[in-house]
C-alpha cells in the first residue's frame, strides 16, 4: 500500500473513531496516535496523517453543510459513519488541501477507493456521486487560472 494511501486510511480511520466516541476534541491527539501504532507503525512521516485528520476536524462545521446541501436525501446522521468519515475527509482535501500537491481528482479517487475498502456495497458509488457533485460545484481548481492555449491553424 503507498504511504500516502496508508495515510489516508489511517486518518479516515481516525476520524471514524472520534465521531464514534461522541467527536471529543480532546480524544482526537491519542486517537490519531494510537491508530498510527496500530496501522502504520513503519510510516515516517506522520505530519499528512495529522494534517488530514486534525483538518478535517477543525473545517467539520464548514464540511457538513456541504455534505447536506450535496446529499439532501441523506440527513448527516444517517450516512454511515464509514461514508460519513470518508466524505469529511475527501471534502476537506477537495476544498481546503494543496492542489499541487493532491489533485482534486486524486483526492475524491483516493476516497472512492477507503469507501470501496472499509464501506458498505454501495459506499464507492455513494461517495462518488456526493464528491463528484461538489466537484463540479465548484469548479476544477486551478483550472481558470492558466491562459487559454491558442489553437494552431
Amino acid at each position: 500500500m503507498a504511504s500516502r494511501h496508508l495515510s489516508r486510511s489511517i486518518a479516515m480511520q481516525s476520524l471514524y473513531e472520534w465521531d464514534f466516541k461522541g467527536k471529543k476534541m480532546e480524544l482526537l491527539p491519542s486517537i490519531i496516535e494510537h491508530n498510527i501504532k496500530e496501522f502504520g507503525p513503519g510510516i515516517e512521516d506522520t505530519e499528512f496523517i495529522d494534517k488530514l485528520a486534525k483538518g478535517a476536524v477543525k473545517k467539520i462545521d464548514q464540511i457538513d453543510p456541504i455534505i447536506e446541501k450535496a446529499a439532501p436525501q441523506w440527513p448527516i446522521d444517517q450516512i454511515a459513519m464509514v461514508d460519513r468519515a470518508v466524505l469529511r475527509l475527501g471534502i476537506y482535501e477537495l476544498l481546503f488541501g494543496n492542489h499541487e500537491e493532491v489533485p482534486p481528482k486524486v483526492a475524491i479517487n483516493e476516497s472512492i477507493e477507503l469507501a470501496k475498502t472499509f464501506g458498505g456495497s454501495a459506499s464507492g458509488r455513494f461517495i462518488n456521486g456526493v464528491l463528484g457533485t461538489i466537484y463540479r460545484e465548484i469548479g476544477e481548481p486551478g483550472k481558470d487560472s492558466h491562459p487559454p492555449k491558442k489553437e494552431q491553424q
